[in-house]
């Protein structure tokens, strides 16, 4: 296990900045998951077998109240669709007819259960699809399903079938306390991708919950980035005080969220290869 902390210098940011285009925009596929689940789904063009992805959306949900999926997770869906994976995003909230879950009193869904079910439900919907290679799949998680994606990866966090497992996880800016208190750890490799000003999900809770896993887990990655707040990754969300919100480090339930541009670029390049081992 490794514990990284990201110092990103002015030149690379520079050049961050400047190599991080959109590629050409794909519609994604409505699909059924298991007769439970309704889920959007990216291609590659041909006919694979290709790599694949288990995106969890966070605690806003995947529609956009514009759109059938939030734009940060079409802008993922797509750069990982043109970089050749098939990329999966069930909606946990819709087919339980529920809606947002940041606020506070709005938390009615368990990550460490109803969402790692919905992941392993995900996973076998794709093992299922002759486009897809069955042991190449990972899990990718965002806040409240970053949590999620670090429960599943647990050892017992999904119940055995004869199936292969995800093949590594990446976990933007989870909430980590629980894990922590409950002596988290990892049975595949897990990369963990988090600002250091983040005052919704902070750094050190998730930083302490990797260090107490040493020497009992696969191996564990965390980045903290320099200057980022929550969302980081956002294609364009100008820096903005959020309220209400369940669970935060600030007081009345204020945080921060907003694009980091350097963090976003090396997230972009980060995330393929760690998926890619």
């Amino acid at each position: 296990m490794w514990h990284l902390t990201l110092l990103v210098l002015a030149a690379a940011v520079s050049a961050g900045i400047t190599g991080v285009v959109a590629p050409a925009a794909a519609a994604p596929e409505a699909v059924d998951i298991e007769g439970k689940l309704k889920g959007l789904i990216y291609r590659p063009e041909g006919n694979g077998p290709f790599p694949a992805i288990v995106a969890l959306h966070g605690c806003d949900g995947l529609a956009d109240p514009k759109a059938a999926i939030v734009r940060r997770y079409a802008d993922w869906g797509e750069r990982l669709a043109a970089g050749g994976f098939v990329v999966l995003f069930p909606d946990s909230f819709a087919a339980r007819g529920i809606g947002p879950q940041c606020g506070a009193g709005q938390r009615s869904l368990r990550s460490g259960r109803e969402r790692v079910a919905d992941a392993a439900a995900a996973r076998r919907f794709l093992q299922a699809q002759t486009y897809v290679a069955a042991d190449r799949i990972s899990l990718i998680g965002w806040a409240n399903g970053a949590v999620a994606a670090l429960w599943a990866v647990r050892p017992g966090g999904i119940k055995k079938d004869a199936k292969p497992d995800f093949r590594s996880a990446v976990a933007f800016f989870p909430g980590c306390s629980r894990l922590r208190d409950t002596a988290w750890s990892a049975r595949l490799p897990t990369l963990i991708l988090i600002g250091a000003k983040d005052d919704w999900t902070p750094a050190s809770t998730c930083e302490q919950m990797v260090a107490d896993a040493r020497g009992r887990t696969a191996r564990t990655n965390i980045i903290v980035y320099p200057g980022a707040y929550h969302d980081f990754d956002h294609p364009d969300l100008p820096l903005q005080q959020r309220t209400n919100v369940a669970f935060s480090s600030g007081p009345a339930g204020r945080v921060h969220i907003g694009t980091d541009i350097a963090a976003r670029a090396d997230a972009l390049k980060r995330v393929p290869e760690w998926i890619s081992r």
